[in-house]
């Protein structure tokens, strides 16, 4: 009594034929195609309000953008001079480190700026003139040898040791007055120390 479902299955497979009836394919690809049309809607993938979201967006990060370059754009016709207590006139050299190309101006323009920025933050006073005067002959002698290194940019033309000794002269003063500052710093923090504990 037991027989193998499968077998019977393929008997009777066998034995019937089945067939569709005429144009049942067509009918079926027709109601096929009412049901679903041939190209898919396009689903809009911003709702209207985030589109404005995003249009703001850009307009306030380009304002913004613009508005800081703007504040930092140094004129080109601008001369960053760094203070030289040897040659008060500032006379101008043919060629400086900024004129050999844009990343060097950088550095000059960096050095320089943090140079003078540094300088113009001292205060002197009668107690810190002594210090000052050794600090500010070191930055001279400094200064008188970036005008050397200069001359020789201009003499023999750029190379490598003399582009790297002329920003070493600049990385060297900004290290000087950061080191003053710092000297100053302290003999004010002592001599404030000495006042307080006078006073108490």
């Amino acid at each position: 009594m037991a027989h193998d479902l499968r077998d019977l299955f393929e008997k009777e497979r066998e034995q019937k034929h089945y067939s569709l009836k005429k144009g049942h394919e067509a009918r079926f690809l027709a109601k096929l195609d009412e049901q679903l049309p041939s190209t898919p809607p396009k689903k809009k993938v911003f709702t209207w309000w985030l589109q404005v979201a995003a249009s703001v967006v850009v307009v306030l990060g380009l304002s913004i953008y613009f508005f800081v370059v703007s504040d930092n754009k140094i004129d080109p016709d601008e001369n960053i001079t760094v203070v030289d207590r040897e040659n008060p006139n500032g006379e101008a050299q043919s060629i400086s480190l900024g004129d050999l190309s844009p990343d060097l101006k950088k550095i000059e323009t960096y050095y320089t700026t943090n140079i003078n920025l540094q300088l113009s933050d001292l205060e002197i006073d009668p107690n810190n003139k002594e210090l000052m005067d050794s600090y500010m002959d070191r930055l001279a002698e400094l200064n008188d040898e970036y005008h050397k290194l200069n001359a020789e940019l201009n003499e023999f033309g750029p190379n490598d040791q003399t582009i790297e000794a002329l920003i070493k002269n600049l990385q060297l003063r900004l290290q000087l007055l950061q080191k003053l500052k710092t000297k100053l710093n302290q003999l004010k923090s002592s001599k404030n120390e000495q006042e307080s504990s006078n006073i108490v």
